[in-house]
């Protein structure tokens, strides 16, 4: 893992996404930081769906249920009806219901806030349980995701096969600083700059140094 070029790729990605004013990640911009059964419902939304159609859905379901008590009382087919069409969102909304009936049985209503606690809740991985961390509870943490994966790899600073054998690699080098705000960073950039296929390396500012693995066709 090159923890050098990987920070000077993050500061230089930082200060384009300020100045080109693109947004931060769905689950960044409605739920806030601060509040983590927010960032946990956003999260589980935005799996596999696109900002576009997880955020009105989220203000949606968060208008007839601002806190987990009350997501608790709502029957499955009626979250169902709230957040659709988010991809899988039969299945989320059972995630969603059960996740909310645990903390509310094991847990005293508030979502936990150690990473074996997150994991241990129904449909909450790795990369879930550390937005969570870092976003919701403003905990130290490294989240990975597809984006993040993707684009180290596509950099070269590192050669892994999934988003866990990034972090695992990763984790442990990369400065605290950065471990927070490479998530952000990285998904805002991956959809909007260096999209999985045929990115816009013409107006990315690692033109010049990235490696650009496995790019055959950019525009």
């Amino acid at each position: 893992m090159n923890a050098n070029k990987t920070v000077r790729f993050l500061q230089r990605i930082d200060r384009f996404l300020r100045e080109q004013q693109i947004p931060e990640p769905a689950a960044e911009r409605l739920s806030g930081k601060g509040d983590p059964f927010r960032v946990l419902v956003m999260t589980i939304l935005s799996l596999r769906t696109k900002d576009e159609v997880t955020l009105p859905a989220a203000m949606r379901l968060f208008q007839d249920a601002p806190d987990l008590p009350t997501m608790a009382g709502l029957e499955v087919r009626n979250i169902e009806s709230l957040i659709f069409p988010v991809g899988f969102y039969r299945t989320k909304a059972k995630t969603i219901k059960t996740i909310t009936e645990i903390v509310l049985a094991q847990h005293g209503g508030k979502i936990p806030d150690s990473m074996d606690g997150l994991l241990a809740l129904p449909g909450v991985g790795l990369k879930t349980a550390n937005l969570v961390l870092t976003v919701g509870f403003e905990k130290e943490g490294f989240c990975v995701d597809i984006h993040v994966h993707r684009i180290m790899n596509r950099w070269g600073v590192l050669k892994t096969r999934n988003p866990d054998e990034t972090f695992r690699l990763a984790d442990p080098v990369l400065p605290r600083k950065w471990k927070r705000r490479a998530n952000a960073l990285l998904v805002s950039f991956g959809q909007y700059v260096c999209r999985p296929v045929s990115p816009f390396c013409s107006r990315c500012p690692l033109l010049s140094d990235c490696d650009r693995i496995e790019v055959d066709k950019h525009r």
